[in-house]
């Protein structure tokens, strides 16, 4: 029986165990964290958005980029300081603008094919994550932004995906909480929030019983690529251990530290980490409750998203382009807290956790799901901003691509 090695316990490489063991692999996970779902996967903007499927390689978004360069509290923000990895990412970024229209339809056709996997796997697996089905409600607060979100829903809609326009009184019919009006709005009644810590722990926890084993607390320094089985150089324990593990193949869901180990394997993977912040506004009391919405929100102007997480107000946004730094910046924070106090005056900041992660981009903001160059390396990463929406399709992706290459029971 073929052993399987996944490098990463986040999303999609806890939903990528789970496909493989029930086609019968053995699965080892292994994470430098001490629990899946620790990083990226811990607390992002909690929605799964097929309306948010359109790319960002837009001339439209690179000029709102270049007039937000100098703010600090902007919702993009690339810091200057030169980089080859940077600017090579954002060059291949750039030639990706004529292929919008097609990867946006792509993207969104592959969002809407997750939703059900994932269901599906909580279902069948019992797994609670704060799931709310009330849909998601773009909202845009000029003509103009209305108008230009419009052409975008056409490819949506040509994606398969049922969205439509609503005006101000009808965006607050469908959320009577938000207390700012709009000029009007998107929705999307079919998509969905929950919590993706939650609901990855519980499906790793579902994984192990059939049999995955988790090798956490796990530093992969190399990988040995001159002959198989592959040999992962393991530090454990803060450095104090250090074993080797073998493996048929690998699989690489490591998120914005996937271009590394591709490297390793003989890969070329442009992945760079584009840090993104959340807070959890915790509903302590009645009126907090009240006043938080229950229908996710996505705000075109600030480039913000929330979700109702049973007793949290999730509020995320922020893109910033530094490089692997993970340091969480008050400055960045702060337009997450004076947002939710403008647009719910009622509910209560008084604890609020801020945190960032940092999420793994393609310059096309397609996901890498398939063969890598040698026999017995594989990737599902590359997610972008949309690996809690994606995840469950790539997994099966994943699994159909290992599967033909080295059936499960092809040494039995």
């Amino acid at each position: 029986m073929p052993r399987i090695a996944i490098i990463g316990a986040g999303i999609t490489g806890v939903t990528s165990a789970y496909a493989l063991s029930k086609l019968g692999y053995i699965v080892t996970v292994y994470d430098r964290q001490r629990y899946p779902a620790m990083e990226t996967s811990y607390a992002n903007g909690g929605q799964l958005s097929a309306s948010n499927a359109e790319v960002w390689n837009s001339a439209a978004t690179v000029m709102k980029g270049l007039r937000w360069m100098w703010r600090r509290n902007a919702p993009l923000l690339l810091n200057p300081r030169p980089s080859w990895h940077k600017y090579s990412w954002l060059a291949q970024f750039m030639a990706q603008i004529p292929n919008y229209r097609r990867n946006t339809i792509a993207t969104t056709r592959l969002a809407i094919e997750a939703r059900q996997h994932l269901f599906d796997m909580a279902e069948e697996e019992g797994i609670a994550f704060d799931l709310e089905r009330r849909g998601i409600l773009h909202i845009y607060h000029d003509a103009a932004s209305f108008e230009t979100a419009r052409r975008a829903n056409a490819l949506l809609r040509e994606g398969g995906l049922e969205r439509y326009a609503v005006s101000s009184e009808e965006a607050r019919g469908i959320e009577p909480a938000l207390q700012t009006g709009c000029h009007g709005g998107f929705y999307t009644p079919s998509d969905a929030t929950g919590d993706i810590h939650k609901f990855t722990s519980g499906l790793a926890q579902a994984c192990e019983r059939r049999g995955v084993k988790f090798v956490q607390d796990a530093d992969i320094r190399n990988i040995s690529r001159d002959s198989r089985p592959y040999v992962l150089d393991v530090l454990r324990d803060d450095g104090r251990e250090r074993e080797q593990h073998e493996a048929d193949a690998i699989v690489v869901c490591a998120g914005a530290a996937s271009r590394q180990f591709a490297r390793q394997l003989g890969d070329t993977l442009n992945i760079y980490p584009v840090k993104g912040y959340s807070i959890s506004v915790h509903l302590d009391d009645a009126q907090s409750q009240a006043s938080a919405p229950s229908v996710s929100l996505l705000d075109e102007a600030a480039k913000i998203v929330t979700s109702r997480l049973g007793d949290r107000f999730r509020v995320a946004g922020t893109a910033e382009f530094n490089g692997f730094n993970m340091d969480i910046r008050a400055e960045r924070v702060q337009p997450l807290v004076d947002w939710t106090r403008k647009h719910f005056p009622g509910i209560r900041t008084s604890r609020v956790v801020p945190w960032c992660g940092l999420r793994p981009m393609t310059p096309n903001m397609l996901p890498r799901v398939g063969p890598g160059k040698r026999p017995g390396v594989f990737y599902n990463t590359g997610h972008g901003h949309l690996g809690w929406t994606l995840s469950a399709a790539t997994a099966q992706m994943l699994a159909a691509s290992v599967s033909a290459a080295m059936p499960a029971r092809q040494a039995g």
